[in-house]
């Protein structure tokens, strides 16, 4: 049961981390990132968290933990949208 918490926890880390580096990467914008501030930068970081979360979601066992598995990554879309409000990301001015 452990690596479906992990595995969901992780997916939902890496999918909402995912969002505001895509949609700054596809309209254009400057954003923080670990492979540069301008678009394409962003748009492939976005697109490797997808990547890693759907890789994560199909490594989450959901049909034999279900509530574990939802809540779990709920838990870590709340956490990793914490983060990004308050201000935390890499380089981001407050």
């Amino acid at each position: 049961m452990w690596q479906a918490v992990l595995f969901a926890f992780l997916a939902g880390i890496f999918a909402t981390n995912g969002i505001p580096h895509f949609v700054k990467g596809i309209t254009k914008d400057s954003y923080p990132c670990l492979f540069g501030n301008s678009s394409v930068p962003n748009l492939v970081a976005g697109w490797l968290s997808f990547v890693v979360a759907i890789l994560s979601a199909y490594g989450t066992n959901i049909e034999q933990y279900p509530l574990s598995s939802l809540v779990s990554g709920a838990v870590g879309v709340l956490l990793m949208g914490l983060f990004h409000a308050a201000g935390l990301a890499f380089g981001q001015k407050s």
